[in-house]
């Protein structure tokens, strides 16, 4: 009987371990998931804040680049004046555009000062101006060497009128070249200086008084 006891207090004793264990176990395992549980509600919480923050950032953002817009907007209609009915409202985003609209602006205030300021065109660019002197020389010639034959051809009074409009056309020459040298200069964002006008204007002259003395 006195065995019996023991081995049932022995077994007692066994089984209060393994359970206080057990419940020691069960006890870590659930202060591991509510600490598990609390850092993940911080994270949360956390990365909320900083996602408000980031919220608030961008439309403060986006409001400063809307301001910026319509201020460079402005300055552009201001700057061409009479066509401001022709560019209409400013651009709206779209899709692919660069993340940051830094870049757009700067490069467009850039383009804005230019225009403010316009510089000169290079060295590089005055053989093609004399090119646009010769050519356009060359073309008004022809136009007045048509007109004057043409006022010979039909006789009346065309042969008194047409010659007129001929040399007339012919004298004009040297500048008309000045037209696509401007186009190359607005390309370039550039002025036409006076430099470049007396190389267009020379090269025509110089058209001009060649095609008379080969005609003759």
């Amino acid at each position: 009987m006195s065995g019996t006891y023991a081995e049932l207090i022995r077994r007692l004793a066994e089984m209060t371990a393994r359970m206080d264990a057990e419940r020691g176990e069960a006890q870590s395992w659930y202060a591991g998931q509510v600490s598990a549980a609390e850092r993940a509600v911080r994270d949360a919480e956390q990365a909320v804040r900083r996602a408000e923050a980031e919220l608030e950032e961008a439309r403060q953002e986006a409001e400063s680049t809307d301001a910026e817009v319509l201020l460079l907007w402005q300055t552009l209609r201001e700057r061409l004046g009479g066509g401001v009915r022709r560019i209409g409202d400013p651009p709206v985003p779209t899709a692919g555009a660069p993340t940051d609209p830094r870049m757009l602006l700067d490069g467009v205030r850039d383009l804005l000062d230019r225009a403010r300021h316009p510089g000169e065109l290079p060295g590089s660019a005055q053989p093609l101006l004399a090119v646009f002197g010769v050519l356009g020389a060359a073309v008004a010639y022809a136009l007045g060497f048509a007109a004057r034959a043409a006022g010979v051809r039909y006789g009346g009074d065309l042969a008194i009128g047409m010659p007129v409009l001929g040399l007339v056309v012919t004298l004009v020459g040297p500048v008309v070249g000045l037209a696509p040298a401007k186009l190359l200069a607005d390309r370039r964002h550039a002025g036409l200086d006076p430099k470049s006008v007396t190389v267009v204007v020379a090269a025509g002259l110089l058209t001009t008084a060649a095609l008379f003395a080969l005609v003759r």
